[in-house]
Protein backbone atom coordinates (compact mmCIF):
# COMPACT_ATOMS: atom_id res chain seq x y z
CA UNK A 1 0.00 0.00 0.00
CA UNK A 2 1.10 3.23 -0.87
CA UNK A 3 2.95 5.46 2.23
CA UNK A 4 2.95 9.11 3.16
CA UNK A 5 5.57 11.15 2.43
CA UNK A 6 8.60 11.38 4.61
CA UNK A 7 7.59 14.39 6.63
CA UNK A 8 9.11 16.38 9.36
CA UNK A 9 8.03 16.24 12.95
CA UNK A 10 4.63 17.63 13.78
CA UNK A 11 4.83 20.54 15.97
CA UNK A 12 2.56 21.66 18.60
CA UNK A 13 3.23 25.62 17.81
CA UNK A 14 2.50 27.78 14.49
CA UNK A 15 5.58 27.07 11.86
CA UNK A 16 6.57 27.38 8.60
CA UNK A 17 5.03 26.23 5.66
CA UNK A 18 5.38 22.74 5.27
CA UNK A 19 4.89 21.85 8.96
CA UNK A 20 2.80 18.76 9.11
CA UNK A 21 -0.91 19.62 10.74
CA UNK A 22 -2.51 16.37 10.57
CA UNK A 23 -0.72 12.98 10.13
CA UNK A 24 -1.88 9.44 10.48
CA UNK A 25 -0.20 6.40 11.62
CA UNK A 26 -1.90 2.63 10.22
CA UNK A 27 -5.21 4.28 10.68
CA UNK A 28 -7.96 1.78 11.15
CA UNK A 29 -11.60 1.67 11.90
CA UNK A 30 -13.95 -1.59 11.14
CA UNK A 31 -17.69 -1.37 12.27
CA UNK A 32 -19.38 -3.90 14.16
CA UNK A 33 -23.09 -3.78 14.57
CA UNK A 34 -24.52 -4.39 17.67
CA UNK A 35 -25.36 -8.18 17.87
CA UNK A 36 -23.67 -9.31 14.61
CA UNK A 37 -21.09 -11.34 14.26
CA UNK A 38 -19.94 -9.39 10.70
CA UNK A 39 -18.13 -6.73 10.71
CA UNK A 40 -16.80 -4.37 7.93
CA UNK A 41 -13.60 -2.36 7.78
CA UNK A 42 -13.79 0.93 6.23
CA UNK A 43 -10.01 2.10 6.38
CA UNK A 44 -6.47 -0.15 6.27
CA UNK A 45 -3.57 1.22 7.63
CA UNK A 46 -4.16 4.50 6.31
CA UNK A 47 -0.73 6.68 6.52
CA UNK A 48 -1.02 10.47 5.22
CA UNK A 49 0.49 14.06 6.09
CA UNK A 50 -1.40 17.41 5.42
CA UNK A 51 0.52 20.08 5.45
CA UNK A 52 0.34 23.92 7.06
CA UNK A 53 -0.78 26.33 3.83
CA UNK A 54 -2.22 23.84 1.58
CA UNK A 55 -5.61 22.73 0.36
CA UNK A 56 -5.46 18.99 0.43
CA UNK A 57 -8.19 17.14 -1.29
CA UNK A 58 -9.24 13.55 -0.21
CA UNK A 59 -11.17 11.80 -3.18
CA UNK A 60 -12.70 8.77 -3.46
CA UNK A 61 -15.84 6.45 -4.82
CA UNK A 62 -18.80 5.37 -2.39
CA UNK A 63 -17.66 3.61 0.11
CA UNK A 64 -13.90 3.64 -0.12
CA UNK A 65 -13.70 5.44 3.40
CA UNK A 66 -13.25 9.24 3.06
CA UNK A 67 -16.26 10.05 5.09
CA UNK A 68 -14.81 7.69 7.95
CA UNK A 69 -11.39 9.47 7.82
CA UNK A 70 -13.38 12.92 7.76
CA UNK A 71 -15.21 12.04 10.65
CA UNK A 72 -11.64 10.10 12.53
CA UNK A 73 -10.26 13.65 11.95
CA UNK A 74 -12.74 15.43 13.18
CA UNK A 75 -12.99 12.97 16.60
CA UNK A 76 -16.32 11.81 16.31
CA UNK A 77 -15.32 8.70 16.19
CA UNK A 78 -12.96 6.61 17.59
CA UNK A 79 -10.09 4.30 15.48
CA UNK A 80 -9.76 0.38 15.93
CA UNK A 81 -6.48 0.72 15.30
CA UNK A 82 -3.70 3.47 14.28
CA UNK A 83 -3.02 6.86 15.73
CA UNK A 84 -3.82 10.33 14.26
CA UNK A 85 -2.05 13.62 15.23
CA UNK A 86 -3.44 17.02 15.01
CA UNK A 87 -1.26 20.07 15.93
CA UNK A 88 0.73 17.45 17.58
CA UNK A 89 -2.61 16.13 19.47
CA UNK A 90 -5.37 14.06 19.58
CA UNK A 91 -8.59 14.99 17.55
CA UNK A 92 -10.69 14.97 20.48
CA UNK A 93 -8.78 17.37 22.50
CA UNK A 94 -10.47 20.50 22.98
CA UNK A 95 -7.14 22.65 22.29
CA UNK A 96 -7.32 20.86 18.61
CA UNK A 97 -11.73 21.96 18.19
CA UNK A 98 -10.39 25.51 19.46
CA UNK A 99 -8.38 25.57 15.90
CA UNK A 100 -10.28 23.81 13.44
CA UNK A 101 -13.70 25.08 11.61
CA UNK A 102 -15.96 22.56 9.56
CA UNK A 103 -18.62 22.75 6.63
CA UNK A 104 -20.26 19.64 6.51
CA UNK A 105 -22.19 18.17 3.58
CA UNK A 106 -24.99 20.02 3.53
CA UNK A 107 -25.32 22.32 6.16
CA UNK A 108 -28.60 23.02 8.21
CA UNK A 109 -29.24 26.40 10.26
CA UNK A 110 -32.59 27.32 12.29
CA UNK A 111 -34.76 28.58 9.45
CA UNK A 112 -36.20 31.27 10.77
CA UNK A 113 -33.06 33.41 11.18
CA UNK A 114 -30.95 35.81 9.32
CA UNK A 115 -27.19 35.43 8.24
CA UNK A 116 -26.32 37.57 11.11
CA UNK A 117 -28.37 35.83 13.78
CA UNK A 118 -27.25 32.59 12.75
CA UNK A 119 -23.47 34.00 12.72
CA UNK A 120 -24.54 35.70 16.10
CA UNK A 121 -26.02 32.39 17.30
CA UNK A 122 -22.35 30.70 16.97
CA UNK A 123 -20.45 33.37 17.72
CA UNK A 124 -21.71 33.30 21.55
CA UNK A 125 -21.21 29.39 21.92
CA UNK A 126 -17.29 30.59 20.93
CA UNK A 127 -18.10 33.13 23.85
CA UNK A 128 -17.43 36.02 21.38
CA UNK A 129 -17.82 39.53 22.99
CA UNK A 130 -21.15 41.68 20.71
CA UNK A 131 -18.80 43.94 19.42
CA UNK A 132 -16.54 41.37 18.50
CA UNK A 133 -19.29 39.23 17.05
CA UNK A 134 -20.84 42.18 14.81
CA UNK A 135 -17.04 43.04 13.72
CA UNK A 136 -16.14 39.00 12.60
CA UNK A 137 -19.61 38.25 10.99
CA UNK A 138 -19.52 41.71 8.59
CA UNK A 139 -16.31 40.27 7.81
CA UNK A 140 -16.32 37.06 7.15
CA UNK A 141 -20.06 37.66 5.05
CA UNK A 142 -17.85 39.94 2.87
CA UNK A 143 -15.61 37.20 2.53
CA UNK A 144 -17.41 34.55 1.43
CA UNK A 145 -19.23 36.79 -1.27
CA UNK A 146 -23.01 36.71 0.42
CA UNK A 147 -24.35 39.98 -1.41
CA UNK A 148 -25.27 42.25 1.22
CA UNK A 149 -28.89 42.88 0.29
CA UNK A 150 -29.45 39.39 1.15
CA UNK A 151 -27.83 39.13 4.81
CA UNK A 152 -31.28 40.15 5.90
CA UNK A 153 -33.38 37.51 4.77
CA UNK A 154 -34.66 34.49 6.56
CA UNK A 155 -32.56 31.28 5.65
CA UNK A 156 -35.63 29.88 4.43
CA UNK A 157 -35.43 31.91 1.12
CA UNK A 158 -31.75 31.01 0.50
CA UNK A 159 -30.73 28.92 -2.53
CA UNK A 160 -28.03 26.25 -2.09
CA UNK A 161 -25.58 28.38 -3.31
CA UNK A 162 -25.79 31.16 -0.71
CA UNK A 163 -26.64 28.51 2.47
CA UNK A 164 -23.15 27.10 1.18
CA UNK A 165 -21.91 30.47 1.94
CA UNK A 166 -23.40 31.01 5.24
CA UNK A 167 -22.30 27.73 6.34
CA UNK A 168 -18.82 28.55 4.84
CA UNK A 169 -18.68 31.63 7.27
CA UNK A 170 -19.95 29.83 10.08
CA UNK A 171 -17.03 27.46 9.77
CA UNK A 172 -14.52 30.30 9.76
CA UNK A 173 -16.18 31.97 12.36
CA UNK A 174 -13.38 31.49 15.53
CA UNK A 175 -10.53 32.00 12.23
CA UNK A 176 -9.46 28.63 12.41
CA UNK A 177 -6.45 27.24 11.48
CA UNK A 178 -7.56 24.06 9.85
CA UNK A 179 -10.72 24.09 7.62
CA UNK A 180 -12.95 20.53 6.96
CA UNK A 181 -14.57 20.90 3.98
CA UNK A 182 -17.09 17.88 2.81
CA UNK A 183 -18.63 18.32 -0.97
CA UNK A 184 -18.85 22.13 -0.52
CA UNK A 185 -19.67 22.30 -4.17
CA UNK A 186 -21.76 20.04 -4.91
CA UNK A 187 -25.62 20.95 -5.91
CA UNK A 188 -24.05 24.59 -7.15
CA UNK A 189 -24.31 26.18 -10.33
CA UNK A 190 -21.55 27.18 -12.23
CA UNK A 191 -21.12 30.68 -10.93
CA UNK A 192 -22.31 29.53 -7.36
CA UNK A 193 -19.23 26.83 -8.18
CA UNK A 194 -17.03 29.01 -9.17
CA UNK A 195 -17.62 31.63 -6.33
CA UNK A 196 -16.95 28.49 -3.34
CA UNK A 197 -13.73 27.70 -5.24
CA UNK A 198 -12.80 31.09 -5.13
CA UNK A 199 -13.41 31.47 -1.02
CA UNK A 200 -11.61 28.60 -0.40
CA UNK A 201 -8.39 29.86 -2.45
CA UNK A 202 -8.55 32.90 -0.31
CA UNK A 203 -8.69 30.99 2.80
CA UNK A 204 -5.88 29.31 1.72
CA UNK A 205 -3.75 32.44 0.61
CA UNK A 206 -4.72 33.75 3.99
CA UNK A 207 -2.58 30.89 5.54
CA UNK A 208 -5.00 28.43 6.50
CA UNK A 209 -5.12 24.72 5.95
CA UNK A 210 -7.65 23.18 4.15
CA UNK A 211 -8.90 19.55 4.04
CA UNK A 212 -11.62 19.06 1.45
CA UNK A 213 -13.63 16.09 0.72
CA UNK A 214 -15.37 16.11 -2.78
CA UNK A 215 -16.17 13.47 -5.02
CA UNK A 216 -15.91 16.51 -8.14
CA UNK A 217 -12.47 15.77 -9.13
CA UNK A 218 -12.36 19.04 -11.60
CA UNK A 219 -13.08 20.94 -8.72
CA UNK A 220 -10.01 18.78 -6.86
CA UNK A 221 -7.55 19.38 -9.88
CA UNK A 222 -8.01 23.04 -10.02
CA UNK A 223 -8.04 23.76 -6.19
CA UNK A 224 -5.95 21.44 -4.45
CA UNK A 225 -2.18 21.35 -3.99
CA UNK A 226 -2.44 17.60 -3.29
CA UNK A 227 -4.51 14.53 -2.84
CA UNK A 228 -5.50 10.95 -1.76
CA UNK A 229 -7.56 8.83 -3.97
CA UNK A 230 -9.09 6.05 -1.00
CA UNK A 231 -11.03 2.95 -3.00
CA UNK A 232 -12.14 0.48 -0.25
CA UNK A 233 -10.41 1.51 2.81
CA UNK A 234 -7.36 1.54 0.96
CA UNK A 235 -4.92 4.47 -0.01
CA UNK A 236 -4.77 3.90 -3.82
CA UNK A 237 -2.64 7.39 -4.85
CA UNK A 238 -0.95 10.19 -3.12
CA UNK A 239 0.88 13.14 -3.76
CA UNK A 240 0.78 16.63 -5.86
CA UNK A 241 -2.09 16.90 -8.49
CA UNK A 242 0.80 17.48 -11.13
CA UNK A 243 2.45 13.94 -10.04
CA UNK A 244 -0.96 12.29 -10.30
CA UNK A 245 -1.42 13.20 -13.66
CA UNK A 246 1.97 13.75 -15.16
CA UNK A 247 3.51 15.40 -17.74
CA UNK A 248 1.28 16.44 -20.87
CA UNK A 249 0.84 13.36 -23.41
CA UNK A 250 -0.72 14.98 -26.21
CA UNK A 251 0.42 18.09 -28.47
CA UNK A 252 -1.20 20.53 -30.41
CA UNK A 253 0.80 22.51 -32.81
CA UNK A 254 -0.54 25.83 -34.11
CA UNK A 255 2.04 26.64 -37.53
CA UNK A 256 1.60 29.45 -40.35
CA UNK A 257 3.60 30.10 -43.36
CA UNK A 258 3.04 27.17 -45.26
CA UNK A 259 2.13 27.15 -49.18
CA UNK A 260 1.12 23.95 -51.06
CA UNK A 261 4.51 22.57 -51.47
CA UNK A 262 4.83 22.21 -47.41
CA UNK A 263 1.32 20.54 -47.34
CA UNK A 264 2.96 18.31 -49.91
CA UNK A 265 5.58 17.11 -47.69
CA UNK A 266 3.79 17.35 -44.41
CA UNK A 267 1.17 14.57 -46.29
CA UNK A 268 3.85 12.17 -46.02
CA UNK A 269 4.62 12.38 -42.22
CA UNK A 270 2.75 10.16 -39.99
CA UNK A 271 1.10 12.75 -38.15
CA UNK A 272 -2.26 14.05 -38.01
CA UNK A 273 -2.78 17.55 -39.29
CA UNK A 274 -5.68 20.27 -40.81
CA UNK A 275 -6.22 23.67 -41.78
CA UNK A 276 -7.57 25.31 -38.70
CA UNK A 277 -8.67 29.24 -38.64
CA UNK A 278 -5.76 29.91 -41.83
CA UNK A 279 -3.14 28.45 -40.06
CA UNK A 280 -2.08 24.51 -39.61
CA UNK A 281 -2.94 22.47 -36.60
CA UNK A 282 -0.20 19.38 -36.09
CA UNK A 283 -0.99 16.59 -33.50
CA UNK A 284 1.74 15.18 -31.91
CA UNK A 285 1.12 12.44 -29.38
CA UNK A 286 4.22 12.24 -27.64
CA UNK A 287 7.54 14.84 -26.67
CA UNK A 288 9.71 12.84 -29.50
CA UNK A 289 6.50 13.59 -32.00
CA UNK A 290 6.27 17.89 -30.94
CA UNK A 291 10.01 17.63 -31.14
CA UNK A 292 9.92 16.49 -34.99
CA UNK A 293 6.87 18.37 -35.84
CA UNK A 294 8.35 22.18 -34.70
CA UNK A 295 11.75 20.95 -36.84
CA UNK A 296 9.60 20.40 -39.73
CA UNK A 297 7.61 23.64 -39.09
CA UNK A 298 11.16 25.61 -39.22
CA UNK A 299 12.38 23.36 -42.00
CA UNK A 300 9.68 24.75 -43.92
CA UNK A 301 10.69 28.25 -42.85
CA UNK A 302 7.21 28.38 -41.40
CA UNK A 303 6.04 29.65 -37.71
CA UNK A 304 5.10 28.73 -34.70
CA UNK A 305 2.29 30.50 -33.27
CA UNK A 306 1.16 28.46 -30.41
CA UNK A 307 1.66 24.95 -28.78
CA UNK A 308 -0.62 23.16 -26.32
CA UNK A 309 0.02 20.26 -24.08
CA UNK A 310 -2.67 18.23 -23.06
CA UNK A 311 -2.53 15.55 -19.57
CA UNK A 312 -4.70 13.47 -18.25
CA UNK A 313 -6.76 14.31 -15.81
CA UNK A 314 -7.57 13.99 -11.96
CA UNK A 315 -11.23 11.55 -13.06
CA UNK A 316 -8.55 9.76 -15.75
CA UNK A 317 -6.28 8.83 -12.95
CA UNK A 318 -8.97 8.00 -10.31
CA UNK A 319 -10.74 5.79 -12.90
CA UNK A 320 -7.55 3.65 -13.00
CA UNK A 321 -6.31 3.38 -9.50
CA UNK A 322 -9.66 2.28 -8.68
CA UNK A 323 -9.76 -0.34 -11.16
CA UNK A 324 -6.38 -1.44 -10.65
CA UNK A 325 -8.06 -2.13 -6.97
CA UNK A 326 -10.65 -4.08 -7.76
CA UNK A 327 -13.67 -1.73 -8.50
Amino acid sequence: MPQSQTSEPVANTLGDAGEVIIRTRDLNKTYRPPFSRQSKTALHGLNIDVRRGEIFGLVGPNGSGKTTTLKLLLGLIKPTGGAIEIFGRGPRDVAVKKRIGFLPDGPYFYDHLNSYEVLDFYGKLFGFPKDLREQRSEEILDMVGLNKADRHRVIRTYSKGMMQRVGLAQALLNDPELLFLDEPTTGLDPIGARSMKDAILQVRDAGKTVLLCSHLLADVQAICDRVAILSEGNLVKFGTVQELVGPSQRFEVYAAGFGDVALGKAEQKTWPFEKHNGHVKFEANSSEQLDEILRFVRDCDGRTIDVKGYSETLEDVFVRSVKSDGR
